[in-house]
């Protein structure tokens, strides 16, 4: 029984993944956490995997409002359109 507990470093950090989107069973997690116990580079890359996870969907978020604020308007894509067809006349 406690075979089917133990799993690579490899292993481990797929079910790491997994689990950050939501997609690792119950018994994925488990095994996770007993590896944990006796590794501690996986357990570095699942806080370092954690916080890029954090960081990158913060600036995702961001960008998305300073998207808005940059975005032309309806207005100005009519008048720049305009100018480019005199320009290719």
């Amino acid at each position: 029984m406690f075979k089917k507990l133990n799993i690579t470093c490899n292993q481990a950090t797929t079910i790491c993944d997994k689990s950050q989107y939501g997609e690792a069973s119950f018994f994925d997690k488990i095994k996770l956490q007993i590896h944990f116990i006796g590794c501690k580079i996986c357990v570095m890359y699942t806080k370092q995997n954690v916080l890029l996870t954090k960081l990158y969907k913060s600036k995702a978020t961001n960008t998305k409002r300073k998207q808005d604020s940059l975005c032309m308007t309806h207005q100005e894509k009519e008048v720049l359109r305009k100018e480019l067809e005199k320009q290719n006349v």
